[in-house]
């Protein structure tokens, strides 16, 4: 089969593509390639598609190492869970690159009414460590499934008033349909998964409620 690299890593290797036998999978490619530590974001292509790393190979396939895409505001977490008022404008920045066309934000903001009641506020608690991992893994496996793309997840914790942003998800694609499927799967998903709690503060008491965030 033929393995083929780009940018940083066709530098990283001093060469662009070469042979490649004795790998049965897309996982077992980077290795063979003794390169050292795989580059985080690293995506794979089997003949012009992108591929799962289980997926097998087969002789006459064409693999392409694609690196990261390059772009955003570096200094700005992607994943973040803060008990701080989140930046809508550091979340684009974040999120975005000046060669795509598609940016799609959305915000999940504390309303006054629930079930019935009037909110007086709302109270998120994170197992912060675990919360940040499982934000990352949908980013990933996100940003795999649309590539290009780019998510970024930033979830606040602690007391929020009424109307405060409580989370922040920013999609980042070069058309606007992977960018508005890839925001609204994140969303859903940061609910399904992600261990962060909130608590509904209304003039009758307070309650937990069932689903995350």
């Amino acid at each position: 089969m033929r393995v083929r690299l780009f940018a940083g890593l066709r530098e990283r290797a001093g060469w662009s593509e070469r042979e490649l036998d004795g790998v049965d999978l897309v996982a077992d490619v980077w290795p063979a390639l003794d390169l050292g530590d795989e580059p985080e974001g690293l995506l794979y292509a089997v003949n012009k598609e992108y591929a799962d790393p289980d997926r097998p190979l087969v002789d006459g396939d064409e693999v392409a190492l694609i690196p990261p895409v390059s772009g955003g505001d570096a200094s700005i977490p992607t994943v973040l869970v803060s008990d701080k008022t989140l930046s809508v404008d550091d979340a684009i920045a974040a999120g975005r690159d000046d060669g795509w066309g598609g940016v799609v934000v959305f915000l999940g903001t504390v309303r006054d009414s629930s079930r019935g009641k009037r909110v007086t506020h709302l109270e998120y608690e994170a197992y912060p460590e675990m919360a940040e991992e499982k934000m990352r893994e949908i980013a990933v496996k996100l940003e795999k499934k649309y590539a290009p793309c780019r998510l970024v997840l930033h979830h606040r914790v602690g007391d929020l008033a009424i109307g405060d942003i409580a989370v922040v998800i920013v999609a980042g694609a070069p058309h606007r349909d992977a960018a508005f499927k890839a925001a609204r799967e994140a969303i859903d998903e940061l609910k399904t998964i992600v261990p962060i709690w909130k608590k509904e503060h209304s003039d009758d008491g307070a309650v937990w409620i069932e689903d995350h965030a």
